[in-house]
């Protein structure tokens, strides 16, 4: 990726909503070059997806919780990956180092639902603990980072 790929990434990061005219604009192309370089980026995988970043309140998921799970030392990794991946109230999930081998976080809408899922988790073959904090307040989440750039001087 050269500066202006960078840029446009930037760019779109901070909102996915920008025509192509005013992303040409920001980066000094035409809008041609500019959509033939975001489908490249697209295809690439560098860009995954766009989507809307919703209050989770708003839609009934007021209730945030991190759960480490410690994995069953005979337990197949691909297989509680695929039962995590399954569950739609796990926003994210990380593998770790250390004693918890993942690290997910899940919003539900109210503290018996997570309760329910907690207790698929400890059914969950390939599972032997979790360990769950519940967020009380979120203070911010999400937070975009600057791409990082080549250095100049190097």
């Amino acid at each position: 990726m050269d500066a202006i790929d960078l840029s446009l990434v930037d760019l779109l990061r901070d909102n996915a909503r920008l025509s192509y005219a005013e992303l040409a604009r920001q980066v000094g192309l035409s809008a041609p070059a500019v959509h033939e370089r975001v489908g490249k980026l697209e295809a690439g995988g560098v860009i995954r997806g766009y989507r809307a970043d919703v209050e989770p309140e708003a839609i009934g998921l007021g209730v945030t919780a991190l759960i480490g799970i410690v994995q069953d030392s005979g337990g197949d990794t691909d297989d509680v990956i695929g039962a995590l991946r399954d569950m739609p109230e796990i926003e994210s999930c990380y593998f770790m180092a250390g004693v918890e081998s993942f690290l997910l976080k899940a919003r539900v809408g109210t503290i018996a639902e997570l309760e329910q899922l907690i207790l698929r988790l400890n059914r969950t073959a390939g599972v032997a603990s979790t360990r769950t904090t519940v967020a009380l307040s979120t203070k911010w989440e999400n937070r975009t980072q600057p791409v990082a750039r080549a250095d100049p001087a190097a």
